[in-house]
């Protein structure tokens, strides 16, 4: 996944997945679906982002992913 924003124009994109967009959806005004062409969402769209999130403290959280060996003690 990859975030991207543009200060100049104020939109965040969630890039959910590669794929070109083939269609789009209207969650609410502001928040746009990206569809491929096979109905999937491959990106989330907001427009005026930093009207609905604060753009400076957007980050990223991953839980920890445990290694073949630690599985295998348990």
């Amino acid at each position: 996944m990859k975030i991207k924003y543009s200060p100049d124009t104020d939109i965040l994109i969630l890039e959910l997945k590669e794929g070109v967009p083939e269609d789009s959806v209207d969650l609410s005004e502001g928040i746009i679906v990206h569809l491929n062409d096979k109905k999937e969402p491959i990106e989330i769209e907001l427009l005026d982002a930093s009207k609905l999130t604060n753009i400076e403290e957007i980050g990223l959280s991953l839980p920890s992913i445990k290694s073949e060996a630690e599985l295998m003690n348990h």
